[in-house]
C-alpha cells in the first residue's frame, strides 16, 4: 500500500510543471522593437503593432503573400481540391442533409 501511496505521489509531482505550465497568463506582452515600434506579442507567437494605423498597413501588406490566404474561418467546405468552399450568406451555407429522410 504504501509503494502505490508513494509511487502515485511521485507521479503528481511529475505532471505539477506541466500543469502549471498550462496555467500561464495568456495574455499579451507589450514590447518594443529596435526601431521603436510598440508591438503586442501574443503566447502563440503571433504580434501585432500596437498603432492602428501601422497594424492596418501591416495586415494590408501581409495579404499580398499567398501562403497567407488562407481558408476564412467561417466558411464551410473546400478542404477536398476541387470542392466548393461555401460563405456565410451563400444558399447553401449550413442547408443540412439533402436526404428528405434526414430532415
Amino acid at each position: 500500500m504504501r509503494i502505490l501511496l508513494l509511487s502515485s505521489l511521485l507521479a503528481l509531482s511529475s505532471l505539477a510543471p506541466a500543469l502549471a505550465a498550462d496555467n500561464l497568463d495568456r495574455t499579451p506582452v507589450e514590447a518594443t522593437t529596435a526601431a521603436g515600434d510598440k508591438v503586442r506579442l501574443y503566447p502563440t507567437g503571433k504580434w501585432e503593432f500596437v498603432d492602428g494605423a501601422k497594424a492596418a498597413e501591416a495586415r494590408k501588406r501581409a495579404e499580398q503573400y499567398p501562403e497567407n490566404q488562407v481558408r476564412p474561418i467561417e466558411a464551410q467546405g473546400g478542404w477536398v481540391p476541387g470542392s466548393k468552399m461555401l460563405m456565410p450568406g451563400d444558399k447553401d451555407y449550413n442547408r443540412g442533409s439533402l436526404n428528405p429522410k434526414a430532415r
